[in-house]
């Protein structure tokens, strides 16, 4: 109350009008009210800015209230123009995002029947713009010309363009290989998967022998981490499967032997079968299954990466530092593996004979008669190979990775399904082997 009657309001001024003035007049030198404490100070009104406060907030889609700019104007620059004059349609003035829309609707009326676009008028366009130029272009009938365009313009007309047109038309499907072309690209595909399984197989023999010979060259931190990863946390799967086995093969070959009463053989039939074939066959299995998928998809992972080119590049042999201590690792783990699928299926054969009626001291003594040491060394030597040609394979398998989503899914696939094959076909040849030689 003492402000307002130590400065009465202007009678000549209506209230909430004059916004303009009052503001004026506080630049002038009307005292301020003071801010609150421990409110920012207000700037002096010549700080904010020139030009008038509007007075309420827009319409939607109006212009502001109290601007100089009318709906049909742009902002940095003359506004825009479109005319008919004859078959000719004009665009001038700056096209706009912002005032493009102004002039929509006319400019699509005005390009029905006309035979050419000038855009010798336009000072400024933008997409928008030329958006709308391109809609009254194909209004006018699509063949219409555009005339008359600065380079500025006839670049954005011409991204805007291209950004627009439909995409091509996919090529046609490429005919189908006749049944002797397939079987030409199967063989010439079956040649090229030969030739490099041998190149892998050389460097992997080279780098083999370069390491006996310098042993610094192999990492031991490494070569003790997938000896980890091969074996240690393998050994619980392992047993569970071999005792399983054990118990399996005591009932089914206790089947047919009750028939002749040499029920008291089958620890001599489960003991040779487990050292000689069975326990380093599933133990290789198993391997193939869960440490050779590992293998292909961890260096198919790098190889889709561009790790291993990366390495090549700085001078670092991948067969040393990714290949040589994973083929180390797996030797040495799978014999110690084919042992405790050994041991385990002796415990599961030896529980079921208990369990039938056969006391322990019948059961040891039958397979010290049957089993001899010569049986678990030849097993354990055909572990070692296994593991050495599943951890082969399982590195070619994912340094021979192609690229895509697909890369690593297919690369341990391989490893999995070759590994299991090449077990096959090493046991036949060391039961060959065997046979011949008598042991």
């Amino acid at each position: 109350m003492r402000d307002a009657e130590r400065n009465p309001p202007d009678p000549a001024i209506p209230v909430g009008e004059g916004a303009g003035n009052r503001r004026e007049e506080r630049a002038e030198g009307a005292p301020e009210r003071s801010p609150e404490p421990g409110s920012p100070a207000l700037p002096p009104a010549e700080d904010m800015g020139p030009g008038r406060v509007p007075d309420r907030a827009p319409e939607p889609g109006g212009a502001v209230a109290g601007s100089d700019a009318g709906p049909d104007e742009d902002t940095d620059g003359p506004p825009p123009g479109v005319e008919r004059e004859g078959d000719t349609l004009r665009f001038s003035g700056r096209l706009t995002s912002l005032s493009a829309g102004h002039v929509w609707r006319q400019a699509e009326e005005a390009a029905k029947g006309a035979r050419r676009i000038d855009l010798s008028g336009l000072e400024g366009l933008d997409t928008s713009g030329a958006a709308l130029v391109l809609a009254a272009q194909e209004r006018a009938g699509g063949e219409v010309s555009v005339e008359g365009a600065s380079e500025p313009v006839a670049a954005v007309l011409e991204r805007a363009r291209g950004a627009s047109a439909k995409p091509p038309a996919p090529p046609p499907e490429k005919p189908r290989m006749g049944l002797i072309r397939r079987l030409g690209a199967w063989g010439v595909g079956r040649v090229k998967g030969v030739g490099n399984s041998t190149e892998f197989l050389g460097e992997s023999a080279s780098t083999v022998v370069n390491a006996a010979r310098r042993p610094r060259d192999m990492r031991a931190a490494d070569v003790l981490r997938h000896l980890d990863e091969v074996g240690t946390r393998a050994f619980g799967l392992i047993l569970l499967l071999g005792v399983l086995i054990g118990v399996i093969l005591a009932f089914q070959s206790a089947v047919p032997m009750r028939q002749y009463g040499a029920d008291i053989f089958v620890p001599r039939l489960v003991g040779i079968s487990l050292l000689r074939e069975l326990g380093p066959l599933l133990a290789a299995v198993v391997l193939a299954g869960r440490t050779g998928s590992a293998f292909a998809a961890e260096l198919g992972t790098m190889t889709v990466n561009e790790e291993v080119s990366a390495l090549r590049i700085m001078g670092i042999d991948p067969m040393v530092l990714l290949v040589l201590p994973r083929l180390v690792a797996a030797t040495i783990a799978m014999p110690v593996l084919a042992l405790l699928m050994d041991l385990s299926g002796l415990v599961g054969m030896t529980l079921v004979m208990i369990a039938r009626g056969f006391p322990l001291a019948i059961v040891v003594n039958q397979l010290h008669a049957g089993v001899q040491l010569w049986d678990l060394l030849q097993g354990l030597g055909k572990a070692a190979v296994f593991g050495l040609v599943i951890a082969g394979i399982g590195c070619r398998a994912g340094l021979q990775a192609g690229s895509g989503p697909r890369a690593v899914g297919d690369a341990a696939t391989a490893a999995v399904v070759g590994g299991i094959v090449a077990l096959v076909v090493l046991d036949g040849i060391f039961a060959v082997m065997f046979f011949r030689l008598g042991w």
